[in-house]
């Protein structure tokens, strides 16, 4: 299994910053993707940003120049750093990481997990 503690998020006017953090914890092989995802009322969970272990990130259109993804891997955390926000950002933002495990009956493979989601507000 592996926890995920996300940290950051809160309330800030539009055009300022905030930063999540989540960190990894648990029994697994190796960690294959960290990144966030956000969810607003009345709206699909979508991705925000999406870093792999070779360190390729992804963006969604919407935050590419406003937010940057970064990974420390000696410390299993993902951060994602947000500035130039808009109140279009308002939403609860949910780290996901997929893992490389070995289960007990001996099965390999990659298994997801998700954070329990920080509030991310922006105010007009």
């Amino acid at each position: 299994q592996v926890q995920l503690v996300e940290s950051g998020g809160g309330l800030v006017q539009a055009g300022g910053s905030l930063r999540l953090s989540c960190a990894a914890s648990g029994s697994f092989l190796s960690i294959v993707t960290m990144g966030w995802y956000r969810q607003a009322p009345g709206k699909q969970r979508e991705l925000v940003a999406l870093t792999t272990s070779g360190g390729t990130a992804n963006y969604a259109d919407s935050v590419k120049g406003r937010f940057t993804i970064s990974r420390d891997n000696a410390k299993n955390m993902v951060a994602l750093q947000m500035n130039s926000l808009k109140p279009e950002d308002t939403a609860v933002y949910y780290c996901n990481v997929v893992v490389e495990a070995l289960r007990p009956t001996g099965y390999r493979g990659k298994f997801g997990y998700w954070g329990q989601g920080t509030q991310a507000t922006v105010s007009s």
